[in-house]
């Protein structure tokens, strides 16, 4: 049956404006950047700040589902890091094929956002709290499974290729993209064709706009919910298997903080922390200011906690920006 997700028009005029407004931000970022350091436009640097965004942008990805939704996930982080751990283990420790690894981590991410949405769809426990569950327990399993030590791909040198090989590379000599970067690209077009033009989209804007009135409509809130937190559990699988093959090893204690930045690039990017709005190329372009902002104040040799400031700063901008348009609309 159909369902309406509320006053579309507006909120539609609303999401591409704040579409044009990061994607603004972006450009006077690297102009600022650019006129800072004569550094910043090297094609190594551009190259190094697509790489940082390729893992980041596939969390932000996955959560933008949950958000439009109007929920949350603190987990992405730490599930991305138990992906990267399982992978590790069936791959180097069980000596099995790398496709497989690579499988049984996207299965487990899967599986964490499946145990996500039957916690929230099924014992009604409030998403904030479901997920901040999940994410001491996923960081849990990953430190158990891996006996608290770091596990190395040295005995697979396929695997680094996933995300540092460099196909474009190999067809024209000296333009050397890593793979994780069109990984990530490949991974945007996937979940903008789900968000557009499948049932499970529009779910996930009716869900996010009124679920009471899905509800009354016919429509199986819990099942579509729990799909929208299973999708979100197999992109931090994604993301796992590349950061994994990013660093060529698996890293049990990394992975807590990467939501923040995640959800950061989503709601910079128009997806609305109330629910019923948002879309992957704004989320891409929130990812890409995350990493070009971190970039451009690591070449100005500003700080850490710095960096870690004005990033939040820019967040707490970004929600006030969308509170104001949901108030004029």
């Amino acid at each position: 049956m159909a369902v309406s997700v509320a006053p579309r028009g507006t909120l539609v005029r609303n999401d591409a404006l704040q579409r044009v407004l990061a994607f603004g931000a972006l450009i006077v970022l690297f102009v600022v950047f650019s006129l800072a350091s004569p550094n910043f436009l090297q094609f190594n640097n551009i190259v190094g700040i697509l790489l940082a965004t390729a893992v980041n942008g596939v969390l932000a990805l996955g959560v933008t589902f949950v958000i439009i939704t109007g929920g949350i996930d603190l987990s992405i982080g730490t599930v991305m890091t138990l992906a990267a751990v399982v992978t590790g283990v069936v791959i180097t420790r069980w000596n099995l094929p790398v496709p497989l690894g690579v499988l049984v981590g996207l299965l487990a991410g899967a599986a964490a956002g499946l145990v996500n949405g039957l916690i929230i769809a099924k014992l009604k426990i409030p998403p904030f709290i479901a997920t901040l569950g999940m994410l001491n327990v996923a960081k849990g399993l990953a430190l158990v499974i891996s006996g608290l030590t770091p596990i190395y791909f040295n005995n697979a040198p396929a695997f680094n290729t996933i995300a540092m090989g460099s196909v474009t590379g190999a067809i024209i000599p000296g333009f050397n993209i890593p793979n994780a970067v069109l990984l990530f690209f490949l991974a945007a077009i996937i979940a903008s064709l789900i968000l557009t033009k499948t049932v499970l989209g529009r779910y996930t804007f009716a869900l996010g706009s009124n679920e009471e009135a899905a509800r009354l409509s016919g429509v199986n809130v819990n099942a579509w919910k729990i799909a929208v937190y299973t999708l979100t559990g197999l992109f931090s699988g994604l993301a796992g298997v590349i950061i994994a093959s990013r660093l060529n090893s698996a890293q049990p204690a990394l992975g807590q903080g990467y939501e923040l930045d995640a959800i950061a690039a989503a709601v910079i990017g128009g997806t609305s922390l109330s629910g019923g709005e948002g879309s992957i190329l704004g989320t891409v372009i929130g990812a890409f200011i995350i990493s070009t902002l971190t970039n451009g104040l690591r070449i100005l040799s500003v700080p850490q906690e710095w960096q870690t400031v004005v990033t939040g700063a820019i967040v707490v901008v970004a929600v006030y920006l969308d509170i104001v348009r949901r108030r004029r609309g």
